[in-house]
């Protein structure tokens, strides 16, 4: 398993890392996405249209960034006619998940101010698809976020990281503040997740695969079941799909799934069957 991390870092280029570090986190600064924007991503000048009035926030994983391994959803949900937007946040997300969040908070509130909508929805790998829930239900998010799309989201973290004793966990302490925030029983998840665990008038979809080696149990990343609410696992709708917790985002099912709650309101339909 640990190679596993090493091979994430070496997929994201952040094993070369500038020299200075940030207070909200033990790691220096970590160099993002050289090559710039998705093509078609943060276009401040996009403007929504009345057939899509609301924009797209890709939030990014922990050790990601606004482009590595979101790139397919980014050129899919363009293609729908969304104004599509990704950034940057927590040094690769390995900061403190609440100082995360106030900087989506910020972020969302620099799109709307641009594009002039009253709401955004947001799709989000991993941390990027747990973290927004700070935001909207601890941070006055709720008013301003329409769908909440996780992609193999750590909404109850993972047994893969031992909460009491993190020095013995997969991503230790010594590497990131967020990795042990997403540990299994964490003080940070057991706040997040008291009392409603999907509040306001957003709808929660979560796509998980049953091959995801991160995020383990796959089905921690589902929510409390509601009417505003739909927990999908890939191969329940597609049993020979494969992809792993790092690849999950680019699947053709996953886009689907993630299309379709963005295209209708309400999450995504538990019915609804995707090309496979």
């Amino acid at each position: 398993m640990r190679s596993l991390l090493v091979s994430l870092l070496v997929v994201l280029g952040v094993l070369t890392a500038a020299p200075a570090a940030r207070a909200d986190t033990i790691l220096p600064t970590l160099p993002t996405a050289p090559e710039g924007d998705i093509p078609g991503t943060n276009d401040w000048s996009c403007r929504p249209t009345a057939a899509r009035p609301t924009p797209v926030v890709l939030v990014h994983g922990t050790f990601g960034d606004r482009r590595h391994l979101l790139e397919p959803l980014a050129k899919a949900i363009k293609a729908q006619g969304f104004c599509v937007f990704s950034l940057d946040y927590g040094n690769r997300g390995t900061g403190d998940i609440v100082t995360s969040a106030g900087e989506l908070k910020a972020y969302v509130a620099k799109v709307r101010a641009a594009t002039g909508a009253a709401r955004v929805s947001l799709v989000g790998h991993s941390q990027g698809g747990m973290m927004p829930r700070y935001y909207i239900k601890l941070l006055g998010g709720a008013s301003f976020v329409d769908d909440l799309v996780g992609i193999a989201p750590s909404n109850h973290g993972t047994m893969l990281i031992p909460a009491l004793n993190p020095i013995a966990g997969l991503l230790p302490g010594a590497v990131c503040v967020s990795c042990n925030q997403q540990a299994w029983g964490s003080a940070f998840l057991a706040n997040l997740n008291a009392g409603d665990e999907t509040p306001g008038a957003v709808s929660y979809t979560q796509i998980t695969t049953r091959y995801d080696e991160v995020v383990v149990p796959h089905t921690s990343g589902y929510l409390v079941a509601g009417p505003l609410t739909t927990n999908l696992t890939i191969q329940a709708r597609c049993p020979l799909a494969i992809a792993d917790h790092l690849l999950v985002p680019t699947n053709r099912t996953t886009i689907a799934l993630t299309l379709d709650a963005l295209t209708h309101s309400g999450p995504a339909r538990a019915s609804y069957q995707p090309p496979c």
